[in-house]
């Protein structure tokens, strides 16, 4: 990953193409505050796992053989898309801002989806080694975010803001697409792609 240093002459880069305005809604990274999670676990009824059907567990998009749900990354695609939009339209910045670490269970518990119980519920008994998997990708990605979100916080310029969104953009990706093939129960074999690295792209980014 390329450290672009914030004092001293930096090598030349082409400029940025002239920012297009573009009418489009913004993009929601809210966290929900821990009273609204609270409220929403001591309300909830988990329906019994043994008796979802397949049909249930494929139209709450719960993969049977690890009870797992791919919504979670939504989390996770949404600030991706929004690190792709800084460098031609650096005042998405302020969007990144409202993002914040999320477990799969705070993620389902703040949204109002109709299938929220069934997701819960199944995670509940969901195959721990799946789990275990998913949260050390998660955790991954959790690092790269939050140090990017606290980097971009800086009196970045536009290029090294840009650029940093695109380091961090590029280096999610691969974890996302590894976190769905968990999800999906695919084998994964061997460490992870950034096993490792989470530290060291913290200390990366916040050296910007």
């Amino acid at each position: 990953m390329t450290i672009y240093a914030l004092d001293g002459p930096a090598e030349e880069e082409p400029p940025l193409a002239p920012q297009i305005a573009v009418d489009m809604p913004p993009i929601a990274l809210e966290t929900p505050e821990p009273d609204e999670l609270a409220a929403a676990a001591a309300t909830l009824r988990l329906p019994a796992v043994a008796a979802l059907t397949p049909g249930q567990l494929a139209e709450a998009n719960i993969n049977a053989i690890t009870g797992l749900a791919t919504d979670y990354l939504n989390h996770f695609n949404e600030a991706i898309m929004v690190l792709e939009l800084i460098p031609s339209m650096p005042a998405c910045i302020e969007d990144l801002m409202d993002w914040n670490v999320t477990t799969y269970r705070e993620h389902f518990l703040a949204t109002h989806q109709k299938h929220r119980d069934v997701v819960l519920a199944a995670y509940e008994t969901a195959d721990p080694q799946a789990r275990e998997q998913l949260e050390q990708v998660v955790e991954n990605m959790n690092a790269i975010l939050t140090a990017t979100r606290d980097a971009l916080r800086l009196d970045l310029t536009t290029t090294v803001a840009g650029a940093l969104a695109r380091d961090a953009a590029g280096m999610l990706k691969p974890l996302v697409a590894r976190a769905g093939a968990v999800i999906n129960g695919l084998k994964v074999d061997g460490d992870l792609p950034l096993t490792g690295v989470p530290q060291a792209a913290v200390d990366a980014l916040m050296r910007r």
